[in-house]
């Protein structure tokens, strides 16, 4: 089998599923309650609080745990529309962005709230001049997607976070959920940026986990209220179990991370440079520094993505249409529409998405097959 299928879901590590088992087996006490179980609880909560703070170069305080990435998109966006709904009632996104962030988006405006779209270029990409042409005095949130899911382009975050350099008192987040691990570090954690949301799953942490970046003294009113876990922030009982995995999934992806990237890089050029020689392909990923290492999307023209993905899944190789999120209903590509593709192309498009778990022997095993397909692609497509 060839898992090429990354940005939907990663496998859970092994030595994660093991601190996983460990932490439920022998730690299973309330983080909350004031016995010595619950005590263990909280120690080891708060040392995985650490742990991925000083990875990220944060304070300890900043890291406030969700369930993952639609959850962080969802609190950071309805919460700071909450909590500065008295300053201004403006929102600006991208027209390219995650369903957590444009569902969101959408819900907010039948509240009242007025949201900007920023167009893209060709290449899936944002304008500097549009987002400045975009803020207005109300404007109370900028949301910006480190690397979008469906192709891989990366934003231009420094650009964006100079901009808003001359706008403090507007929030800043960044949906990094396909951009950690990919080099792109720097970027995510630019000193203007006051808010970023990960995902446990897509680097080999449980599902069902995540968390948030908030910067120190910026504040976002609590989606979930309750018992006032999380400094009362978003009450619920904490996972700890997948809380202490996803710690130990972040070190190690971290762990020689250019080393990674620079393999996952290799690996997308080898099927890249393969399947652009070919007539019917089209290709919306590109092979530079604006794209991120781990994502190649292509299209074969006149065939659905979803055929192709079943043909290979025959073959034994698993890969996507393009969102996870909306390829069983068997929808266009929410960015190729933005980028004005048709959607006759856009239909056909299939996403590769890669880890440091690949190779270049499972590169070229891709390349081999598509060859033994794309004749019959060709009948199709006539």
């Amino acid at each position: 089998m060839i898992y090429f299928d990354n940005s939907a879901t990663t496998k859970a590590d092994p030595e994660v599923v093991s601190t996983y088992d460990k932490v439920s087996e022998k730690i299973w006490g309330n983080p909350s309650s004031l016995h010595q179980f619950g005590e263990e609880a909280f120690n080891l909560l708060e040392q995985s609080r650490k742990q991925i703070a000083d990875l990220l170069g944060a304070s300890q305080s900043e890291i406030l745990f969700t369930s993952g990435g639609t959850e962080g998109d969802n609190w950071v966006v309805k919460g700071t529309a909450i909590e500065k709904r008295q300053f201004g009632n403006h929102l600006i996104t991208t027209a390219v962005e995650h369903p957590a962030i444009h569902n969101s988006m959408e819900q907010l405006k039948q509240l009242g709230f007025e949201v900007t779209y920023l167009p893209v270029d060709e290449h899936g990409r944002i304008s500097i001049d549009d987002l400045k042409a975009a803020i207005r005095p109300t404007t109370i949130l900028v949301s910006i997607m480190a690397v979008n899911n469906e192709i891989g382009t990366i934003q231009p975050l420094k650009e964006a976070a100079e901009v808003l350099k001359d706008y403090p008192k507007i929030h800043f987040h960044i949906d990094a959920v396909q951009g950690i691990g990919k080099g792109i570090q720097d970027l995510i954690m630019n000193d203007r940026v006051d808010f970023v949301s990960f995902s446990g799953h897509k680097f080999h942490a449980p599902r069902g986990i995540g968390f948030i970046y908030a910067r120190r003294g910026r504040k976002i009113a609590p989606l979930l209220t309750g018992g006032g876990q999380e400094r009362n922030l978003r009450s619920g009982t904490e996972n700890l179990p997948a809380i202490a995995a996803m710690a130990k999934a972040l070190r190690l992806l971290l762990t020689d991370e250019k080393q990674k990237v620079a393999k996952e890089a290799e690996i997308k050029q080898r099927i890249f440079d393969h399947v652009k020689k070919f007539p019917l392909v089209t290709t919306f990923s590109e092979d530079n520094d604006g794209f991120a290492p781990h994502i190649l999307c292509f299209a074969i023209q006149g065939v659905r993505g979803e055929t192709i993905v079943h043909a290979f899944e025959e073959q034994g190789i698993y890969i996507s249409t393009t969102s996870a999120c909306s390829s069983k209903k068997h929808l266009a590509s929410s960015t190729l529409t933005a980028m004005h593709i048709p959607e006759k192309l856009s239909t056909s498009a299939i996403r590769i998405s890669l880890d440091d778990h690949n190779t270049l022997a499972e590169a070229d095993e891709f390349n081999k097959v598509f060859d033994q397909l794309y004749d019959k692609f060709k009948i199709l497509s006539a």
